[in-house]
């Protein structure tokens, strides 16, 4: 009898205990979190800001900013990568930091920020305040490529990056410039031979590996994790653009020597040539950019610019590159609507299409698609009067930015090689006379159209 009193008795106590951790369960979870958020979410594992050296850091920068009268913009990927998840909360609750400190607290080497070079004043006064708050400083120079065209003042240097080093953690800053083709643009990250290369880990930052180029962007106020900074407006354009922003500059000392061998046309003929191919490569790029359709200089334009920082004037056409999964069928009306008719259309887009637009006198525009086909890439031809096609072989590349004529244009990443492709290793030496069925280094044939495809390959204006 009395083990049965017993057994009853734990029963009791054990249903007890557990109606009381329910309780403490539901009063914690109803009650204390959302009085408390920020020492609920440090409970669960989280990290509260005051805890964080990246954070300390990141305030004191941005207090430092604000009492100099920087405006400084928030462009680091893993941050806005974190806050793309969250950005109708941002918009909703500018003024909001949110429970915890989820973004300034990720134990992350670097936070990187960016600055117009056109706020970056009275430098001195503000390196000095900064190293007083402790703030060890790197700047960072590089030549300016806005005067390397000019002979003159080739290899005048500006600040292109600089490194503000608390304790452990690092604020890169990125100088942004205004560019001619209404672009900005920041300079790769190249340490001079005498810098320390211990000072942070520079190879896990994530701007100045390459040069950068961005379209202009809109920023708006926010409060992360209780500090108030900018960021880019549109976050994901913001993210896609940094993923594909690398930047090439033309090549200008190469392209001095190369006029040094071989001096410029400066005739009547062709000034006014180049100012009408300018202009269908300004009217191009605006009508292309308005369709979403990613294009690229190829060809002798490329070559032009790759070799001489020019068009080259006795080419006669503007030549560019598509990717065939960029085509959209609405490309020729948007192309007749900028009154450039159609000239002729080759192939089809299964195969080797090409379109050749007629622009003002003797200026024409030639758009080749580029097909994937195992470790190459390539474009076709076709001769009109016999039907037979031709295949332009190309190794793979990638694009990057680059600025042709005062524009943001896309040039091929692995230039030299797409270069050799087309024009072999003597590219450096002016061919008049040119066959764009036999000179091409990387031309070969490939078959002849069906005559009962003719009139759908085949269409001449």
């Amino acid at each position: 009898m009395l083990r049965i009193n017993q057994n009853v008795v734990l029963a009791i106590l054990t249903l007890a205990s557990s109606l009381f951790l329910l309780f403490q369960l539901y009063y914690y979870k109803h009650y204390l979190s959302a009085k408390n958020g920020p020492i609920f979410s440090k409970l669960k594992g989280g990290m509260s800001a005051q805890d964080s050296i990246r954070w300390r850091a990141v305030k004191k920068f941005l207090g430092l900013m604000a009492s100099h009268s920087v405006p400084v913009y928030l462009i680091d990927v893993s941050v806005l990568g974190l806050l793309q998840e969250n950005l109708e909360q941002l918009d909703s609750s500018p003024d909001s930091s949110g429970p915890g400190c989820r973004y300034f607290c990720a134990p992350w080497d670097f936070t990187t920020f960016a600055v117009l070079e056109k706020f970056w004043k009275h430098e001195a006064d503000l390196l000095w305040a900064a190293q007083k708050v402790g703030f060890q400083c790197l700047k960072i120079l590089g030549k300016d490529p806005r005067l390397e065209g000019m002979e003159d003042l080739s290899g005048t240097e500006i600040p292109l990056h600089y490194i503000f080093k608390l304790a452990t953690h690092a604020i890169h800053l990125v100088v942004f410039y205004e560019r001619s083709g209404n672009y900005l643009w920041h300079g790769q990250l190249r340490l001079k031979q005498h810098m320390d290369r211990k000072f942070v880990p520079f190879r896990q930052l994530q701007l100045g590996r390459y040069a950068g180029a961005y379209d202009r962007l809109e920023f708006l106020f926010v409060s992360i994790d209780g500090l108030k900074t900018q960021i880019p407006k549109d976050v994901p354009q913001f993210l896609e653009e940094a993923a594909h922003a690398r930047f090439l500059e033309c090549r200008y000392k190469e392209a001095r020597a190369f006029f040094q061998l071989y001096p410029d046309d400066t005739s009547q003929d062709a000034v006014e040539f180049r100012m009408r191919a300018k202009a269908l490569l300004h009217l191009v790029t605006l009508t292309l950019n308005s369709l979403g359709v990613r294009f690229w200089l190829s060809s002798g334009t490329c070559l032009g610019w790759y070799r001489q920082c020019n068009i080259i004037p006795y080419g006669r056409d503007v030549d560019l590159g598509i990717f065939i999964q960029d085509y959209k069928p609405d490309i020729i009306s948007a192309f007749q609507r900028a009154g450039l008719p159609l000239k002729h259309k080759f192939g089809k887009v299964e195969d080797s299409l090409e379109l050749s637009f007629q622009g003002k006198e003797d200026v024409k525009l030639d758009i080749f698609f580029f097909y994937e086909e195992g470790i190459h890439m390539w474009n076709g031809g076709t001769q009109a009067k016999s039907g037979k096609k031709f295949k332009y072989l190309f190794p793979k590349f990638t694009l990057c930015w680059t600025e042709f004529l005062e524009l943001k244009v896309r040039v091929p990443c692995e230039m030299l090689a797409y270069i050799e492709a087309n024009y072999g290793q003597s590219w450096a030496v002016p061919v008049v006379a040119w066959d764009w069925k036999s000179s091409p280094h990387n031309v070969q044939p490939n078959g002849v159209w069906p005559v009962s495809e003719w009139d759908e390959v085949i269409q001449v204006y």
